[in-house]
């Protein structure tokens, strides 16, 4: 048998066109060393529950292809649905692009509310759909009358996160009720990622509308993002259809052997959300103490105006040992900052040092 001459190949293959042209997210996760209130992670980390279970995990648990089934059963009695009602998925993340497979085509349209998670427009446009942005206004309220004006015949998929990153605002249950009706050919992703700092769920009404979906995730009050889960829950039919395009071992094993540990301690995230949504309350009055517009939030941060120095904030808090994180090249959000709030120790912690900083920058108020 003859030898075969290794060549290299001048070109690589072609990716398809909406590839080419969709945009990336790239979440500045290098260097984040001291207090970290920019990503609206726990700032305290997971139960102690979900410490203790990972070390009862054998080594043979993790030689088995991950079976979700039992614990989508648990979790659907937990939620009161019916286990057909409920997907688990890598994140919140795996959740859209299930959405955007199941639900999308290159000739649709999708109507995505902004400044909100880039990765709504990141999965819908890798199908080649068009996306359409909609600006929210200056109160940064969802706008709801811009996206009822926006629905079309191809309108496939409208994603609304509620409450909002980055501003922390929430769609009413009337608001988004009256948008399902006025486009029932669409499908219609709410994402409660930060359901548990709001207390308000629009989860019932998924036995009433077929086009509704409702996501979760447990990387935030719960303390669990480097497990990669979440929760997609909607109607019977709609939820088979989304199981096709899913992977049957989408959530490793070692995230579904910890998440009952998670999701049973209801002291420890009510003990946490508490904390939270207090220390949100101080940031607001210290904000308004220091002249700066901030907007009500009802998730575990608030975003506030601060103009040009936006940068200038974030290096001196930096300098200090404490993250938060710039929004300023968001839709509608330019010179704005984001704050993570966590525990009070850590709250207070940053209050302090925002307090100094805004002094040295001449924030606010002269």
């Amino acid at each position: 048998m003859s030898e075969k001459v290794e060549k290299s190949i001048a070109s690589a293959p072609e990716p398809r066109a909406a590839v080419r042209s969709m945009k990336e997210y790239h979440p500045p996760l290098a260097d984040r060393e001291g207090l970290r209130l920019d990503f609206n992670e726990n700032t305290s980390g997971c139960s102690p529950r979900v410490l203790a279970k990972l070390q009862q995990i054998a080594s043979d648990q993790l030689a088995r292809y991950p079976e979700r089934a039992p614990m989508e059963r648990a979790l659907s009695a937990r939620f009161h649905i019916d286990s057909s009602q409920l997907l688990l998925t890598n994140g919140v993340d795996e959740a859209i692009h299930l959405i955007c497979e199941t639900y999308l085509n290159s000739d649709d349209e999708v109507i995505v509310p902004v400044p909100t998670f880039g990765m709504y427009e990141v999965y819908a446009s890798q199908t080649g759909a068009k996306v359409i942005t909609v600006q929210a206004e200056e109160d940064l309220a969802v706008p709801v009358k811009k996206i009822l004006k926006t629905i079309s015949a191809r309108t496939k998929l409208i994603c609304v996160a509620s409450p909002n990153n980055p501003t922390g605002a929430v769609l009413s249950r009337a608001d988004l009720i009256e948008i399902l009706h006025k486009a029932p050919q669409a499908a219609f992703l709410l994402d409660e990622a930060y359901y548990d700092f709001y207390g308000e769920t629009r989860l019932d009404l998924i036995a009433k509308f077929p086009n509704l979906f409702i996501a979760r995730t447990f990387s935030k009050a719960y303390g669990m993002a480097g497990f990669r889960v979440g929760v997609l829950m909607g109607a019977p039919d709609a939820m088979a259809d989304v199981r096709k395009v899913s992977s049957p071992y989408n959530v490793n094993g070692i995230a579904l052997a910890c998440l009952e540990a998670a999701m049973t301690d209801d002291k420890y995230i009510r003990e946490y959300t508490q904390q939270v949504v207090a220390g949100r309350n101080m940031l607001e009055q210290e904000l308004t103490k220091l002249g700066l517009r901030w907007w009500p939030s009802e998730a575990n941060f608030v975003l506030f105006h601060v103009g040009e120095k936006h940068a200038a904030l974030v290096d001196a808090m930096r300098a200090r040992g404490i993250l938060i994180r710039s929004r300023h090249k968001d839709p509608g959000c330019a010179g704005c900052v984001r704050i993570t709030l966590g525990t009070r120790e850590h709250t207070v912690r940053m209050l302090a040092a925002l307090r100094e900083v805004a002094t040295v920058l001449e924030l606010g108020r002269k």
